[in-house]
């Protein structure tokens, strides 16, 4: 990605190599290309610098969109401040319905803590899925659901409780955040990696 810089402001960015007019010269776009630096940056062509601190992961958080700024002889695209999405649904005020903006009560913004939860719950769902036939012939009257089967049929009922809970519980977005965060808890030689979340168990 690359810069239009005149009188030391950005005045276009590209994304890809094109032709271009500066002043009077048509420039054609293999120029991106077959230029050294020092070439392009004396008509005013900058590679830009990608500073990437602000962002955060988009599954949590709202990203500005980039700004340019040219320094000391260097384009930096940049983002702001990323705002936190919301925990929880946000609703419409009254305020926001004198003002013409929703319905009072209804939802303005979806939160992502549901969503989560959702997701916990349809993997346990399709765990659970390949023995459902199982327990439906027990209830009509058929062949006792294995025991082994029905343990392990439990365990992951207990752990979706348990993770769904824990996603619950999240006071902030970066709370929820972390439960997905695998660290090593074994050795260097012998890694372990889990996350505070923790697993699904499998129903052979």
């Amino acid at each position: 990605m690359w810069a239009l810089v005149e009188s030391n402001n950005v005045t276009q960015v590209y994304t890809r190599p094109k032709g271009l007019t500066i002043g009077d010269v048509n420039y054609p776009s293999n120029i991106f290309m077959l230029w050294t630096s020092s070439e392009l940056e004396a008509i005013g062509i900058y590679e830009i610098v990608i500073d990437n601190s602000n962002l955060k992961d988009k599954e949590y958080y709202i990203n500005t969109q980039q700004s340019f700024n040219f320094a000391d002889g260097t384009v930096t695209a940049s983002y702001g401040t990323a705002t936190a999405k919301p925990l929880d649904d946000v609703l419409f005020t009254a305020q926001d319905e004198t003002d013409g903006l929703g319905t009072e009560g209804e939802v303005k913004q979806s939160g992502i803590r549901q969503g989560h939860i959702d997701n916990i719950n349809a993997q346990a769902g399709s765990i659970l899925q390949p023995t459902d036939w199982m327990v439906v012939r027990a209830a009509e009257g058929g062949t006792a659901v294995p025991s082994s089967i029905t343990t392990k049929r439990a365990a992951v009922r207990t752990k979706a409780n348990a993770m769904c809970t824990q996603i619950t519980n999240a006071a902030n977005v970066d709370a929820l955040a972390d439960l997905y965060v695998y660290s090593n808890t074994g050795t260097e030689s012998d890694p372990v990696y889990t996350r505070p979340l923790g697993e699904l168990p499998l129903v052979d």
